[in-house]
């Protein structure tokens, strides 16, 4: 509130929307930008405009200095041919027509003679030479004083002949470049001022745009994205990368939704297990054989589920590459060599056959650990799923083979498969299809795979083996193998047979 000047009081009047909308303005980077620019190109405007007066000037007092020094010339000569009084008579002659020439010849005590000059400083004629002075060519127009170029030049017997141009097309020059150098800066400032005022009016729409898309999105509106113009510039890649990323931080969202209602399903079942088991054992058992049979069944269960919580937690360092420095250049043919031999009694309790055929020489840089663990699981998963129904042979075969700069290791079996519809599916966490639900596991084996690939630049694919399942796991191959393949890299297992892998 303030008093007005009448005694009563009133509201401070408010700003308008425009007002409001200047300060933002002038603030924003576009405007600034643009105000530099300004400076720049009215700097370089004017820059340019001196220069070409300067230019201009030097040129037009050369052509002075050589029209008096032509007259100079021509009047001496008159002088040397018919003395003082031709000299007098030409000069006579040539005051009298119009022009910018000046002339002017006086006795050696300065009296004139003749000439078109009326007044001059003082001390002028006693200066040979060339200098610049201010002259009157009446004495009605002392008071109207004229700038000139002239020269002093001593005639025989004392007399003094003074030959100069007026420079007034150089003063109306200076005059007309000054005029137009602040017309040129005017229209710069004025052009300037509109061109930012336009450019960054654009560039605060589109930006305040993006801060009002981006507080809907933290108030909750996670289907919320960033409009795109469609031309193609900055603020137009800068939206369509923050997009890519909202939508990479939905499907991450919506993974961890999964992955916690999966969890939340798949462990409750061996949690109610492990409850009602030792719920068991207090209510039943009478000796302490009994107890321990029931702690050594709950232990297991613990030992399952705290394996499952170790894969988890491996997807996750996988995911965001917490592991990718433990990398060492590995020779394929022994991890595939030891792991087919660890499985082969597996097999045969399966009433499977394993087999195993590796190409020579094939290497890779990479996790020793890390791959034998996701080729692990892969048999693991074949084992389990892999057991023919009907005439099919009853055969897991393990291959590793070179395809230009990529490595292939494929598992394949003659079970059941999977439909083509599910095989992008069961690559996720805690994904079991149906007729999986009856094996033992959690659906973390294929999940583990699929990130210990996309970690060494690889990719895991599901092909169909007519019948059966062709999972295979591309990696890239390296040129050549720096240090013996048996050399396991620092924090890996060094059980060249593949012991100690574990399968979810």
């Amino acid at each position: 509130m303030t008093q007005l000047a009448d005694g009563r009081a009133g509201d401070v009047p408010q700003p308008s929307g425009r007002l409001r909308f200047l300060p933002h303005l002038v603030r924003t980077t576009a405007f600034k930008l643009t105000a530099i620019y300004l400076v720049v190109f009215a700097a370089f405007a004017i820059f340019v405009l001196g220069y070409v007066a300067w230019n201009a000037k030097n040129l037009l007092d050369d052509q002075i200095r050589s029209t008096i020094d032509a007259e100079i010339q021509g009047l001496a000569e008159q002088q040397r041919l018919g003395g003082i009084r031709r000299l007098v008579q030409v000069i006579e002659r040539r005051s009298r027509g119009p022009g910018a020439s000046l002339y002017l010849v006086t006795t050696p005590l300065g009296e004139r003679i003749a000439g078109n000059i009326e007044a001059l400083p003082p001390g002028t004629l006693d200066r040979q030479g060339e200098s610049e002075i201010e002259y009157a060519r009446s004495s009605e127009a002392l008071d109207q004083t004229n700038h000139a170029i002239v020269r002093v030049f001593m005639l025989p017997a004392g007399f003094r002949l003074l030959v100069g141009r007026d420079v007034e097309e150089r003063e109306r020059l200076r005059v007309v470049i000054k005029r137009a150098a602040g017309w040129s800066v005017l229209l710069v400032v004025v052009l300037g001022c509109f061109a930012g005022w336009f450019v960054a009016r654009r560039v605060l729409k589109r930006i305040d745009g993006m801060n009002d898309t981006a507080r809907s999105i933290m108030a909750g509106d996670l289907k919320g994205r960033l409009a795109i113009a469609g031309t193609g510039d900055e603020l137009d890649r800068l939206a369509g990368n923050l997009n890519a990323m909202l939508d990479r931080i939905g499907e991450l969202m919506s993974g961890m939704q999964q992955v916690t209602d999966n969890v939340a399903h798949d462990l409750k079942t061996p949690l109610t297990r492990l409850r009602n088991r030792a719920e068991e054992a207090l209510r039943t058992a009478q000796s302490p054989e009994q107890l321990r049979a029931a702690l050594d069944g709950a232990i297991d269960e613990a030992d399952g589920l705290i394996r499952v919580f170790n894969a988890l937690l491996m997807i996750a360092r996988l995911e965001t590459r917490q592991i990718s420095d433990s990398m060492a250049p590995l020779d394929l043919a022994e991890i595939v060599d030891g792991l087919s031999e660890l499985y082969e009694p597996l097999a045969e309790e399966a009433g499977l056959t394993l087999s195993a055929s590796v190409e020579p020489g094939l290497s890779l840089t990479g996790n020793r650990e890390l791959i034998g663990q996701a080729l692990a699981n892969l048999i693991d998963n074949a084992l389990k799923y892999g057991k023919p129904e009907g005439d099919a042979p009853a055969t897991v075969v393990v291959t590793a083979r070179r395809v230009d700069d990529m490595i292939e290791i494929g598992v394949a079996d003659h079970g059941a498969g999977i439909p083509e519809a599910d095989r992008s599916r069961v690559l996720e966490r805690f994904v079991r299809l149906d007729q999986s639900r009856s094996k033992p596991g959690f659906g973390l084996g294929l999940a583990l795979a699929s990130a210990v690939a996309h970690l060494h630049g690889g990719a895991i694919r599901l092909a169909d083996n007519a019948p059966g399942l062709d999972v295979v796991m591309s990696l890239p191959a390296a040129p050549s193998v720096d240090r013996p393949a048996a050399e396991a890299p620092p924090g890996s297992t060094s059980q060249p047979d593949g012991a100690g892998f574990q399968s979810a």
